[in-house]
């Protein structure tokens, strides 16, 4: 996993558990993601946590072997948990109501195997299906966390073309510098 042994401590720790969902929740009243979800990147699980309050259905795709046997551990008995990447991901196409990524994509090492995500997401989705999720966004403390990881920050203001080049309409894209930026994305139906 492209994440240091501070990166890895916070992101697993019951404080980013509390914090995620405490941000997480709000976020979800405002998404109908419908029946059958995909989660990629889930990591240590805490978004899995709180989207299985609210999923009738949840898959999640974890590239970590560590992170996917954690995940089983945790949620195997309430998420269907696969080990793979979110570019070239094992599932049939239009199988899902919608995918969803949060804090994950600036961990992908280049902007190609992002727009590879963004394609695979627009395959697996049902038509009028939405993809959607958050990512963090450039700042002093975000660089000073990700010193030895992997951080491929994503463009904002590239990002609605991306998806929109991915196969997507309805793009939008919300962006809070040195925050977060927040995105969803439906495929034509």
């Amino acid at each position: 996993m492209p994440m240091n042994l501070i990166h890895r401590k916070i992101c697993s720790s019951a404080k980013w558990a509390d914090t995620v969902e405490e941000r997480l929740k709000p976020w979800l009243a405002r998404h109908d993601l419908g029946d059958d979800v995909l989660e990629i990147g889930p990591g240590f699980g805490a978004t899995t946590k709180v989207l299985l309050d609210v999923v009738p259905k949840l898959t999640v795709l974890e590239i970590d072997p560590a992170s996917t046997e954690l995940l089983r551990a945790k949620f195997g008995d309430r998420a269907d948990v696969h080990e793979g990447s979110g570019a070239e991901m094992p599932f049939d196409a239009g199988r899902f109501s919608a995918v969803v990524c949060f804090t994950m994509l600036h961990h992908v090492p280049t902007p190609v195997l992002q727009d590879a995500i963004f394609a695979e997401a627009a395959r697996v989705l049902r038509p009028g299906g939405k993809f959607c999720g958050t990512d963090s966004q450039l700042s002093f403390r975000f660089r000073l966390l990700h010193i030895g990881d992997t951080m491929n920050v994503i463009d904002a203001v590239s990002l609605p073309g991306r998806l929109a080049e991915a196969g997507f309409e309805q793009v939008k894209v919300k962006a809070r510098p040195k925050e977060r930026v927040d995105f969803s994305a439906v495929k034509p139906g």
